[in-house]
């Protein structure tokens, strides 16, 4: 081991992964990032993620640890819970799981026995993988019935949603949604479970930034477990967290550690407590009102520009676009590559009743948090708009290719991102050989 080895930088010790990073940094400076469950954290966040927590070993939790020197990871960690139930007004906050993913697995280990039925939003209709889908944990572990969105409406139709429920008079309702551009009424949801004797887990991943600042309904006082990531419209790190009520924060506790997870990730949870810190601020809630203005006037400039919105339009932060159009338009995976060459990144999609298979999808998803975050506004998302309807109709043509680049450069020109950092990091990408 050489003599600088803590003090040498990432450039010296490995070249290879500097350059990534690089060009990483390039990569999201000079493009526009329009990924609906993608967001740039703030330098402290960042900050508190390349901390040395990152050294310490803390199984257990607050005041309970296997380990020794644990006083200051006591700290952070219950800096983070406190200012997570307090942000969600939730009665036990556990801040540990290492991902939305295992944020769920605990709460299924924690509240219902293997076989359980489980009722939970399809894939296709814009659910996530965790609610159910037969190839996950989930769809493997549980019997799993699911619920979709109305053909005519694109929208949970929650009276057939209730038919459902009793029909299947699952254990657990899994509510909240990866593509689902409307409002979700936890309320009725929450009535409907009652009705029935069942739980209601809601994941609110990505709307938790929203649900917070009161600009979405809650589910927190209608379910008795919510779960989230903390990143997307959280703006935090990579992770996740899970409230409930009081009753179940025992068995919640013990069912991440030492159920599915061992030692937690003390640099991230030191990042999540920032996160959370960062959105009890006043100036949060004006960045959610943003993200919801911003959404609006993209989805308008998306419609005006001939594309086809799912549902119409939107009430949140995405918005999910039918590019395919029942054959007139191209698939999902084309419009993403074909954005994708003019630095504009978006995700293939599939759409309720989706005739082409995932990996080719109808429709693309689009989302206004990352965005937002670089201080973009309604106008600059109608110019956005603009490019992107450009790009889908003449996915192939050059002329068209070399405009948007154009305006896509003008455009992140404008808005940089960590600006203090550009000195060390550059804008312009370099190459990895």
């Amino acid at each position: 081991m050489s003599d600088n080895f803590f003090t040498a930088g990432l450039e010296d010790v490995d070249p290879l992964v500097f350059k990534a990073t690089k060009n990483e940094v390039s990569r999201q400076t000079n493009g526009l990032e329009l990924i609906a469950s993608e967001n740039f954290v703030s330098e402290a966040v960042l900050q508190a993620m390349g901390s040395v927590f990152t050294n310490k070993y803390a199984e257990g939790y607050p005041g309970k640890r296997y380990y020794g020197g644990c006083e200051f990871a006591d700290e952070v960690e219950q800096l983070a819970i406190d200012r997570a139930r307090e942000l969600f007004g939730a009665e036990h906050a556990n801040v540990q799981p290492h991902s939305g993913s295992q944020a769920n697995t605990a709460v299924y280990i924690a509240a219902l026995e293997h076989g359980n039925k489980i009722l939970g939003m399809d894939l296709s209709h814009g659910g996530h993988l965790t609610h159910g889908h037969p190839l996950n944990f989930s769809g493997i572990n549980f019997e799993v019935a699911s619920y979709g969105v109305s053909r005519e409406t694109e929208q949970i139709d929650y009276d057939e949603l209730q038919k459902k429920v009793e029909a299947e008079r699952p254990a657990m309702i899994v509510c909240g949604a990866s593509a689902y551009p409307r409002i979700i009424d936890f309320e009725r949801i929450g009535e409907i479970a009652r009705s029935v004797g069942a739980m209601v887990m809601a994941d609110i991943a990505h709307i938790a930034g929203m649900v917070a600042v009161g600009l979405h309904p809650t589910p927190v006082p209608h379910c008795e477990y919510v779960t989230t990531t903390t990143h997307k419209t959280l703006r935090g790190p990579r992770g996740g967290l899970i409230l409930c009520k009081e009753e179940f924060a025992k068995n919640v506790d013990r069912s991440v550690f030492p159920g599915v997870q061992g030692g937690p990730l003390v640099h991230i949870i030191a990042a999540k407590a920032v996160a959370f810190g960062e959105a009890l601020r006043e100036e949060f809630r004006s960045y959610q009102a943003q993200i919801l203005s911003n959404a609006k006037a993209l989805a308008d400039e998306l419609t005006a520009g001939g594309l086809r919105l799912v549902s119409g339009g939107t009430d949140n932060h995405l918005i999910l676009v039918d590019v395919f159009m029942d054959g007139k338009g191209i698939t999902g995976k084309k419009a993403e590559k074909a954005l994708e060459e003019v630095n504009i990144t978006v995700n293939k999609n599939t759409i309720p009743f989706d005739t082409n298979k995932p990996f080719v999808a109808s429709g693309i998803r689009v989302g206004t948090p990352a965005l937002t975050t670089r201080g973009m506004k309604e106008d600059d998302m109608r110019k956005i708009g603009s490019l992107i309807s450009k790009i889908v109709h003449e996915p192939d043509s050059e002329d068209v290719r070399g405009e948007v680049r154009r305006e896509v450069k003008e455009l992140t020109g404008r808005f940089p991102m960590y600006p203090a950092r550009q000195p060390t990091f550059g804008s312009e990408a370099i190459s990895a050989g």
